[in-house]
């Protein structure tokens, strides 16, 4: 659907989203249809084009996402980026246009034909970026980049890990790493990742499902690791914090290993498990060692617009030069959202999935 194609004056505008009235596996996420609601005053509404797929939408979906709990409980509709046309103005934003394409960074509601987003979360979409393309950076570049330079602020010449370095969070980071003059340690979980990781721009790469990962990473780095990120959870954590050399930083941002990779529903007592085996980090250990541990969720960092706004201006400036791209991208109808969630859920996939709406295909 073009640009052209869409009409302001046409109402009322037909709504399409995905639904989950409650906690489940696949069949929670529901089609519903309905009115598409107008902007208020400060807000924009966005004919949605291509809505990003995220693991965190499964773990909403699952009832496991804590943000999820409190700000909006059930029913809830998943999606944080959205990329689109402008097609309605609220009252006061007029540094827009009913046309503009744009990108949009949403708390929940992007699985949806339409989404209204207030000013702040809105940009341009880069030029040279599809609908897709667009819609598949907002929330993991903010990730990667919250990571790096708000959290480890790792310098050029260090050496640092990326665990999951294929997938679209992991990929951002090298890219953002490179991008900082890095040396970067990737690891995979399959062999057929391995390229993935390399064209991102990863200087090594660790398959673990051919090799030891722990002894070729210290093969790698026999000092230790200036930066680890992980957002494996348990399967891992121990061994990144054991891996950090002096003054070294692990980044949390996730716990995939404890989420199966079938069914589509927590497996409990591998969650209850998974969390007496999480490790407790002690202060005292930690100071004495000079290690450090740092988490985040990025969905509780939604009112720093400051960064979020800092994090977009970037990103459209290394997308102009060139010095990163968008991840590979597997679109899927988002009636087919259950199958995005399998695929997303089983490990397998590479860079990020993409729903689009009926009206953008």
């Amino acid at each position: 659907m073009s640009a052209a194609a869409i009409d302001p004056r046409a109402h009322p505008v037909a709504l399409q989203k995905i639904v989950v009235e409650r906690a489940g596996s696949y069949e929670r996420l529901t089609v519903q249809t309905g009115l598409a609601p107008e902007p208020g005053p400060g807000a924009v509404r966005i004919a949605v084009m291509a809505t990003g797929v995220n693991y965190a939408d499964v773990i909403v979906r699952m009832g496991l996402y804590a943000s999820a709990r409190e700000f909006v409980g059930w029913p809830i509709t998943p999606g944080f980026e959205v990329a689109g046309v402008i097609d309605a103005l609220g009252e006061g934003v007029d540094d827009l246009a009913v046309g503009d394409e744009v990108i949009g960074v949403t708390l929940f509601g992007g699985y949806a034909s339409h989404v209204v987003v207030e000013r702040p979360y809105v940009a341009r979409k880069p030029a040279g970026l599809t609908f897709e393309q667009a819609a598949a950076i907002p929330a993991v570049f903010m990730t990667a980049y919250y990571a790096l330079f708000e959290l480890a602020h790792p310098r050029p010449g260090q050496i640092v890990l990326v665990h999951s370095a294929a997938g679209g969070v992991g990929g951002s980071l090298v890219q953002l790493l490179k991008i900082i003059g890095c040396e970067v340690v990737g690891v995979v979980g399959s062999s057929h990742k391995v390229s993935a990781a390399r064209d991102f721009g990863a200087d090594h790469v660790i398959d673990k499902s051919t090799q030891d990962l722990w002894a070729e990473a210290e093969r790698l780095a026999p000092n230790g690791y200036h930066v680890i990120l992980d957002a494996n959870g348990v399967s891992t954590l121990k061994d990144s914090y054991g891996h950090l050399r002096t003054a070294g930083k692990l980044v949390v941002y996730g716990f995939s290993s404890m989420i199966p990779k079938t069914g589509g529903r927590p497996n409990w007592p591998q969650l209850a498990v998974g969390w007496l085996r999480t490790p407790r980090f002690n202060p005292m250990d930690m100071t004495n060692s000079s290690k450090s541990v740092l988490a985040f969720n990025l969905s509780y960092l939604f009112d720093e617009v400051d960064i979020l706004h800092e994090c977009l201006s970037a990103i459209e400036g290394w997308v102009a030069s060139g010095q990163i791209v968008a991840p590979p991208i597997t679109t899927y109808a988002l009636s087919d959202v259950g199958q995005a969630h399998r695929d997303i859920e089983s490990g397998k996939t590479i860079g990020k999935l993409v729903l689009i709406p009926e009206h953008a295909s």
